[in-house]
Parts: C-alpha cells; structure tokens; sequence
C-alpha cells in the first residue's frame, strides 16, 4: 500500500485554482438546433471513423477520400468540416487525450473516496498502465513518434488537450507539495544548463514551486512514462513475460521520490 506522508499546512488558492482546472465539470450547453445537431453528429462521425483508420492502419492510410468514402460522402464535403487531413488528425489526438484525461480523472475521484492523496496517486498512475495497454494505437499516436507535419506545437486543439492530459498528474503533485513538502535540491544543486529550463518550464506552467520540485516532477513523470511505454512497445519483453511486478517497483520508487512509502502488490 502507499502511505500518506504527514499533513502540511493547508494548501491556499493557488491548489484550488490548480485542482478546479483539472478536475471541473464542463460548463452546461445551451440546446443546439437540429441543424446543429446533425453538423455536430457528422463531425464525431468523421473523426471516429479518422481514428479507427488511424490505429488500425498507422497515419499513412489516413486520407480525406479514404474517410469519405467509408462514409459514403465525396472528399470536398469532408472540408466543410475539417480544413485539412493535419486538421483533422489534430482533433482525432485531442479526443484521445481528453479520454485518457477523464479515465485517469474517474480513477482518481474514486481513490478519493477511501483514501488519501497517495491512494490518488497510484491509482492515476495504475490507469494510465491500463489504459495505454487497452489503447496501444492510440498511444503510440499521442506518446510515440510525431507525425510528420502534424505534431508542430501551434497551440491548437491537441495542444490544449495535451496540456490538460498533463496537468491531471501536475495537480496531484502540487497538491502533494502543499500537503507535505518533501526535500529536493536546492537551485545551486542542478546543473545551469538544466536550471535553466526548469526556470522556463515553472514559468510556462505558472506554478510556484521550487525548481527542485519541478526537477522532481519531471523525473518522475520520465519513470512513469517510460516504464509504461517499453511495457506498450514490446522493448522489455526480452527478459519479462510479465512486466507487472517491475512497473509496482517503479511506483515505489516514485513514492520514495515524493516522500511517501509504496509497499508493491499491497
């Protein structure tokens, strides 16, 4: 099991700003015409049917005529709806990280009601294994190498989405912090070069942390990914038919890490 370490000092605004911004309820929506409706039903259409190409067929096969046909509609009609296949592409990696945001979230939610922030903690980290296995295309379209001409950062759709993916994991650390802060190293301690853009990073994410802490969240997240993504990708299959008992060890790595006590397989 994991431990909670001792309670802090009550955390302030800035944790509530942080945990509203992760785990808020959409705004209600307004009743739309049938119009609206039917536009609205033909854009899920298309991007399910984009997905479906693209994880089952890899990136290549995805093709403005190949979605229309399988439709049944003509490719100029697709751009009614779509400005082009990179568009298009772009909302397909949004949804799929706005659905790993809100399986994670229903995890934690969960693991609220019987314990504390560690019991949040693993079980984020338990469903992001679980749900990169039962989704291996998916996450190899949004965790494994960038698609030619699509993954450019423009800050758009699947930027924002990408961003919120990440913030669900950087507001349970925040609020570790406030709870109980943990030892890390002090700014002299890292390497300038490094120190640097972890200057850049606390900057862009707007947290109040000490650079330490967020060397230590980026570490941690590097373990977690990678563990999870070698399992995915077949790459730690030489020496494990079950890789399972080797990823329970690497949370509790990461719990030390944070000042927590993880004890696997309990």
């Amino acid at each position: 099991m994991m431990m909670d370490a001792p309670r802090g000092p009550k955390s302030g605004g800035r944790q509530a700003a942080v945990e509203a911004h992760v785990t808020q309820e959409p705004a209600p929506v307004g009743v739309l015409s049938r119009r609206d409706r039917m536009r609205a039903a033909t854009t899920e259409e298309i991007k399910q049917t984009a997905r479906r190409i693209l994880v089952g067929h890899g990136p290549e096969a995805v093709s403005l005529r190949a979605i229309a046909r399988e439709m049944g509609m003509t490719a100029p009609a697709l751009y009614r709806y779509f400005g082009s296949r990179e568009d298009l592409i772009r909302n397909v990696i949004g949804d799929i990280f706005n659905e790993l945001s809100d399986d994670i979230g229903l995890a934690i939610r969960e693991a609220k009601a019987s314990g504390g922030i560690t019991a949040k903690l693993i079980a984020a980290c338990h469903q992001f294994r679980r749900w990169s296995f039962s989704h291996q295309g998916e996450f190899a379209l949004i965790f494994g190498s960038p698609l030619p001409g699509v993954d450019d950062g423009r800050g758009d759709f699947a930027d924002e989405c990408g961003r919120r993916f990440a913030g669900v994991f950087f507001a349970l650390f925040y609020e570790l912090w406030q709870r109980s802060p943990f030892p890390v190293r002090a700014p002299e301690e890292i390497d300038p070069g490094l120190r640097a853009q972890l200057e850049r990073f606390r900057s862009a994410v707007g947290a109040d942390l000490p650079l330490g802490a967020m060397l230590t969240f980026l570490r941690c997240w590097t373990k977690l990914y990678g563990a999870v993504s070698m399992e995915v990708f077949g790459h730690i299959s030489f020496a494990l038919d079950d890789a399972a008992p080797m990823f329970e060890l690497t949370l509790s790595e990461l719990a030390e890490d944070v000042g927590l006590v993880y004890l696997p397989g309990t």
